[in-house]
């Protein structure tokens, strides 16, 4: 949707580049989401540097000498920071951003030791896996994902990925609460993309929507006659056109998938009322499709 909405060409104009950017866009929400989950791992290193300081202070209290060391040994934490995939995933990807910009670790930091869940954990001494992970998957939910900082920091080092954030943390959050102490190796690093026909399909929805614009625009326009096209927020036209693409041109994908997948994206992009128009349109489109036959879908449960 973003790329297609930035695109200002023609059906006839090369668009190469604009399809380069789309894929180095989704493969940045990889990156986004090493960078996340980094952050935990130098959450912890930042608790350790902590208690290392307290006990070289010239006046260190008894808590002090011997400190409770819950967090800093957390099962969870130590899994993730031990995992050598992921580490080399961050050596590859160059993810070195906490280590040049340090304050943001420390705002997470000082959010999670000043929060009632870490009185309420630190509490005890010792845990089981299953404390550390309810823990450390609560910290992520409640302090990390929502932290306004950490936000704004997210929206000046790369715009596109506020759109990526909510998929990134939902992610996460699954891994984190499914993890286990046996969790294989390559559980922290899972794949972009499922296989290959996942990443043909934006291509292909890209170039497909492209190249079809006037036809797109075409049955846009013959279900808008009694709408002023001023009226029609500009990414209600182009998730119109991507949807109608999508109707189309991809056989396996159901149509109610198809439908209630740009409804939800409208809610999030545009205006309060475009799910409602954009689903009476795409409504109308499908049965005419239907009556004429020309809707295909191979598969069961495909309508």
């Amino acid at each position: 949707m973003q790329t297609m909405y930035a695109f200002k060409g023609g059906e006839s104009d090369d668009f190469s580049k604009d399809q380069k950017f789309l894929l180095f866009s989704i493969d940045n929400m990889y990156n986004l989401y090493l960078l996340m989950l980094s952050l935990l791992i130098e959450v912890q290193k930042r608790a350790e540097s902590d208690l290392q300081k307290k006990q070289k202070k010239h006046l260190a209290t008894k808590e002090d000498k011997d400190p409770n060391r819950k967090f800093v040994n957390n099962q969870l934490l130590a899994l993730i920071s031990d995992n050598y995939q992921l580490k080399n995933q961050l050596e590859i990807n160059n993810i070195t951003n906490w280590n040049l910009d340090s304050e943001y670790v420390d705002v997470i930091f000082k959010a999670i030791t000043a929060s009632d869940l870490y009185k309420d954990y630190m509490t005890t001494k010792v845990s089981d896996f299953k404390e550390d992970k309810d823990f450390i998957v609560d910290v992520f939910k409640d302090i990390i994902a929502p932290n306004d900082k950490l936000y704004d920091y997210l929206e000046d080092k790369n715009l596109t990925w506020l759109d990526d954030l909510p998929t990134v943390n939902t992610t996460i959050l699954k891994l984190l609460r499914k993890a286990k102490s046996t969790s294989a190796e390559g559980y922290f690093t899972p794949k972009l993309y499922k296989d290959l026909d996942d990443k043909q399909y934006a291509i292909d929805l890209f170039r497909k929507t492209l190249l079809n614009r006037s036809i797109l625009n075409k049955e846009i326009e013959e279900k808008t006659q009694n709408w002023d096209s001023d009226r029609i927020a500009n990414v209600d036209y182009v998730l119109l056109q991507l949807a109608i693409s999508e109707l189309k041109n991809f056989p396996s994908i159901p149509v109610k998938v198809t439908i209630n997948e740009y409804l939800e994206i409208a809610k999030e992009y545009s205006t309060p009322k475009s799910s409602i128009f954009i689903n009476g349109i795409l409504d109308k489109l499908v049965k005419e499709y239907e009556e004429a036959g020309t809707l295909k879908k191979v598969g069961r449960g495909l309508m």
